[in-house]
C-alpha cells in the first residue's frame, strides 16, 4: 500500500508540463508542480519539456551531451520524455551533399527547436524527433541543391539558413508534429577531403587577392584625394592670377585712356608732367649718375674714376 501510494504522486519540472493518459486515452494536461495520479497502470503520465530548447545535430555530435529526462523510470509508471531519434548510419554520408553545380559539399548544421504543441507532438505522429531529423535533412539537401559550391561555402550561409527555417517550419506545421523551429545554424562547411587541399589552396589565393585589392584601395584613397586637392588648389591659383591680370590689364587702359584724355587738352603740359614722372620712378634705382652738357666739345670731355677704383690707371 506504501509503495502504491507513493507511486501514484509525481512532480512535474518547471519547464515542463505532464499529459496524462487514462487507459491509454488522452486524459488532461497538467502544469508544473505536485500531482497525484490513478497507480495500478490506470493512469499514464508523459512529461514534456514545452519550455526547454532541444536541438538535434548533423553530421557530428557532442561528446559527452546527455539528457536526463529522456529516461523512463519503471518504478512509478512515468514515461518521461524520451524522442525516438532515428541514428544515422553513417554521419559522414549524412553531411555529404550535392550543389547546384554538380559538386560536393560536406555541410555540418544544428537545429534548436521547441515542443509548442505537446498533445499534437504525442500523439499525431509516431516519432516527432525521428521526423523531423527526417525532414531537417530533406530540407538542408534541397537548399543546398540550388545554390553552387562557392556560395554554399562562403557567402550563402546566412541565406541557407534563413530559407532552410522556413521551409522546416512549414513541413512541421504540415505534418501537424507540433514543434516550432527556433534557430537552423551551419556549423562546419567543407568541400570533399580529397579536394580540400586544392580547395585551400583556392582560398588562400582568393584571399590574397582580397588583400592586394584592399591595399591598392587604401593607397588609392591616399594619394588620389590629395592629388585631387592639389589640382584644385593650382586651379584656384591659376584663377586668382588670371583675375589679378585681366583687373592690372583693365586699370591700366583706364588709366592710359584718362591721361590721353587730359594730353588732349594740354598737349604739353601733360608731355612734361609725364617726363617729371617717369624720372621720379628710374632715377632712384640709379646708382651711378653722370649728368654732361650734351653742347661739350672735346675728346675727354669725362673722366670716370669711381669705376676705375681698386685698378690701376
Amino acid at each position: 500500500m506504501i509503495a502504491t501510494g507513493y507511486s501514484a504522486v509525481y512532480t512535474v519540472p518547471s519547464d515542463s508540463v505532464a499529459l496524462v493518459l487514462r487507459f491509454g486515452k488522452f486524459q488532461e494536461i497538467l502544469p508544473a508542480g505536485l500531482h497525484v495520479k490513478i497507480p495500478l497502470g490506470v493512469d499514464h503520465v508523459t512529461i514534456v519539456p514545452t519550455k526547454r530548447q532541444l536541438k538535434q545535430e548533423f553530421g557530428f555530435s557532442t561528446p559527452g551531451a546527455s539528457d536526463p529526462d529522456q529516461n523512463i523510470n519503471p518504478e512509478n509508471n512515468i514515461r518521461a520524455f524520451a524522442p525516438k531519434i532515428s541514428p544515422a548510419t553513417n554521419q559522414r554520408e549524412e553531411t555529404q551533399m550535392v550543389t547546384g553545380d554538380l559538386n560536393t559539399a560536406l555541410i555540418e548544421w544544428v537545429i534548436q527547436y521547441r515542443i509548442a504543441d505537446p498533445q499534437k507532438y504525442l500523439f499525431e505522429v509516431r516519432d516527432p524527433a525521428g521526423t523531423l531529423r527526417y525532414v531537417s535533412e530533406s530540407v538542408m539537401r534541397e537548399v543546398v541543391g540550388d545554390r553552387t559550391v562557392d556560395e554554399v561555402i562562403t557567402i550563402g550561409r546566412q541565406g541557407i539558413e534563413i530559407e532552410a527555417l522556413q521551409k522546416m517550419q512549414a513541413l512541421a506545421t504540415k505534418y501537424v508534429m507540433g514543434i516550432s523551429i527556433d534557430q537552423v545554424q551551419l556549423k562546419n562547411i567543407n568541400p570533399p577531403v580529397p579536394v580540400q587541399g586544392s580547395f585551400n589552396e583556392v582560398n588562400q589565393a582568393q584571399q590574397e587577392k582580397e588583400k592586394l585589392i584592399n591595399e591598392a584601395r587604401r593607397e588609392y584613397n591616399r594619394v588620389i584625394p590629395l592629388a585631387e586637392g592639389e589640382r584644385d588648389q593650382r586651379i584656384r591659383e591659376a584663377d586668382g592670377y588670371r583675375l589679378k591680370r585681366v583687373n592690372e590689364a583693365e586699370g591700366d587702359a583706364l588709366r592710359f585712356n584718362a591721361l590721353f584724355a587730359e594730353y588732349q587738352l594740354a598737349p604739353e603740359v601733360t608731355r612734361r608732367r609725364i617726363y617729371i614722372e617717369t624720372m621720379t620712378d628710374v632715377m632712384p634705382t640709379i646708382k651711378n649718375k653722370i649728368i654732361i652738357d650734351s653742347e661739350a666739345r672735346g675728346v675727354l670731355p669725362l673722366l670716370n674714376l669711381t669705376s676705375l677704383k681698386g685698378q690701376q690707371p
